[in-house]
């Protein structure tokens, strides 16, 4: 695979990765932000929890325990996530939508409208 096809592919994944000094997309688009080496092991270590914390709900739900349980696990589960979205919104605001504005990519505000849509329902 070419390096424009694999970087698309993490793109089409939602998988976290360095943009350097910022490019374009085929559509004109300005994407200029990067994700420090820290942002990404944050995320990704609070995504790992979540999964972990998943996978003991199903293993209760497995073993039969009380419905009552079950959900509190769940609530904290959803809790962690919401959690995580927080922090990838702030560093999304404090680096990538502060960079498009600097450009002038209106696309990038509105893809994060649509985003914050799908986010909060």
């Amino acid at each position: 695979m070419d390096q424009q096809h694999d970087h698309q592919w993490l793109h089409d994944h939602g998988i976290p990765h360095d943009h350097g000094e910022g490019h374009t997309h085929g559509d004109g688009a300005y994407h200029g932000h990067t994700h420090s080496p820290e942002h990404i092991k944050r995320v990704s270590n609070r995504l790992a929890r979540a999964i972990g914390h998943l996978e003991s709900v199903k293993k209760m739900v497995e073993e039969g325990r009380d419905c009552s349980e079950v959900l509190i696990q769940l609530a904290a589960v959803r809790s962690a996530i919401n959690n995580t979205g927080k922090v990838i919104l702030k560093d999304h605001m404090d680096h990538c939508i502060v960079d498009a504005v600097e450009h002038h990519d209106h696309k990038a505000i509105e893809e994060l409208n649509k985003a914050i849509e799908q986010f909060i329902k």
